[in-house]
């Protein structure tokens, strides 16, 4: 029976799923993430490991260190190179961290706060949210 949750990449290779309503959904306006995502910020959310389950593709890891020195590997589709979830995070063992842009359906999930503000572009309105200079605590 297939989960809650249903997410895959732009080609539809990767495809994965969950059933956690996730509790932390951030946007975040880091320079790792700004890179990462190639737009002003990156909105992703964390479920728990357990709970993840690849149903097809082979996605590609890719090892990162990240500014605050703890690793992560972004995993991409190899056929459209979309960036669709981060496992085998150092500072949140036990998670996976899905890409908002990834789900099915990407309205059914919704920031919860923002952090790394001070990195937010003076372009760029502040959601009416909780806003971090950095990483919550």
């Amino acid at each position: 029976m297939a989960k809650k949750y249903t997410a895959q990449c732009a080609c539809g290779s990767v495809k994965f799923e969950f059933d956690t309503d996730p509790d932390f959904v951030a946007v975040c306006h880091c320079l790792d993430c700004k890179k990462a995502s190639g737009g002003e910020a990156a909105t992703f959310f964390g479920v728990p490991e357990d709970d993840f389950t690849l149903t097809s593709g082979s996605p590609v890891p890719f090892h990162y260190i990240a500014e605050s020195g703890k690793g992560l590997d972004r995993n991409y589709c190899p056929d459209c190179g979309a960036r669709v979830f981060s496992s085998n995070l150092e500072s949140f063992p036990g998670a996976v961290f899905v890409t908002l842009g990834s789900l099915d359906d990407p309205g059914e999930i919704a920031p919860k706060l923002e952090m790394f503000v001070k990195r937010r572009l003076a372009w760029v309105a502040p959601l009416d949210l909780p806003q971090f200079e950095g990483m919550p605590r």
